[in-house]
């Protein structure tokens, strides 16, 4: 079995709880002058128990797939742009660390965007502290920008490049990793 397979089962095994659960609501209770609509299965009460320890193998199974995916995930390597990590690791990097770093860099862009604005909007100059600037040039209004404006718009389709080609990488290593 995949992890791309293993997944999918992990899918239909929540469909499958969410119904026996609502079907065990039905049963809870009656009243004692109406029959029991089950009675010739065992009664609800059997019926309750069955579902019950069915609800509890599914969940064990989901477990069970969950621990063979990750245990799949730490050893299989995967290299994106260069850069090698196990796919746990990977997910990781995607889940908690790259949209920090996406809202991080979008906010550099958009704040030296509005300063620029700002800027030409005044009449003033801006001058790139990163860039080799003659300081005779440089008027006591102009603004010093500290960030190579390059080097963000490099670093923010890097980490769209990054990610783009993880989730390729991702898909492909699921559909041909066996747990």
């Amino acid at each position: 079995m995949t992890i791309t397979e293993a997944l999918a089962e992990i899918k239909t095994i929540g469909k499958r709880i969410a119904k026996k659960r609502e079907a065990i609501s039905g049963y809870i209770a009656r009243q004692d002058s109406q029959k029991d609509p089950l009675q010739n299965d065992g009664g609800s009460v059997e019926f309750i128990k069955r579902e019950r320890q069915a609800i509890r193998d599914l969940e064990n199974r989901v477990v069970e797939l969950r621990a063979k995916i990750a245990a799949a995930n730490a050893r299989t390597q995967v290299t994106v742009e260069g850069e090698v990590r196990s796919v746990a690791d990977w997910l990781t990097y995607r889940r908690e660390v790259a949209p920090g770093q996406q809202q991080f860099l979008g906010s550099l862009r958009s704040g030296v965007e509005g300063l620029r604005k700002q800027i030409a909007a005044k009449g003033f100059g801006i001058v790139s502290a990163t860039a080799t600037v003659n300081t005779a040039d440089v008027k006591p209004t102009d603004v010093w920008v500290n960030i190579s404006e390059k080097e963000l718009a490099e670093e923010i389709e890097h980490l769209e490049t990054v990610l783009g080609g993880l989730d390729g990488q991702l898909s492909l290593t699921n559909a041909t990793t066996a747990i």
